[in-house]
């Protein structure tokens, strides 16, 4: 079973349970027989789009909603396996252990800083924030022309509706775990 299947199998599953529904009374709200819908939810049948179209619109869902990931109720996240989602050779890193979540107002990240260079970034917009703790090494906040200096196992929130950068003017690797919350 390839995982777009399996996904379709765990979200029926689970929005049917959430809702509180049987095979039957899904069956009804969707016009697809009960066999077929049992068949989907154990992943033994590849459904249409036409298939998939009339779930979502019978069960008032989104698509994304029965095509995503599933969500889990408790999961690791493996540092080492994450790859970055932005880096300037020799210059930073960024990763994101955490990314957007609809229903979450809140991404968890993991900045890495080779010594002497910096990570800038734009305004992220008003009511964001920024709430660093630097795990390694001693990083400068620059806001402005304001600077802050934060030393390891220290932490600090900002407002992030303006540009700022990340400094790292130390001898050492940084690394800065951040929540963006909005």
């Amino acid at each position: 079973m390839d995982v777009l299947n399996k996904n379709v199998a765990a979200n029926l599953k689970r929005i049917r349970k959430a809702k509180n529904m049987s095979l039957d009374a899904v069956s009804v709200q969707t016009g697809i027989s009960k066999s077929m819908l049992g068949q989907i939810e154990r992943g033994q049948s590849n459904p249409t789009v036409a298939v998939l179209g009339k779930i979502v619109s019978g069960l008032r869902v989104k698509f994304q909603d029965l095509l995503g990931t599933p969500p889990l109720d408790t999961y690791i996240v493996e540092g080492d396996k994450i790859a970055p989602i932005k880096k300037s050779k020799d210059q930073y890193k960024v990763f994101v252990y955490f990314p957007y979540e609809e229903e979450r107002s809140f991404q968890i990240y993991k900045i890495q800083i080779y010594p002497g260079c910096k990570y800038a970034t734009e305004s992220h917009g008003e009511h964001t924030a920024e709430y660093i703790l630097v795990t390694e090494g001693e990083l400068t906040v620059q806001v402005g022309d304001t600077f802050h200096v934060i030393k390891k196992g220290n932490a600090m929130r900002m407002e992030t509706d303006r540009e700022h950068a990340y400094w790292n003017w130390g001898q050492e690797m940084l690394w800065v775990d951040i929540v963006f919350s909005w």
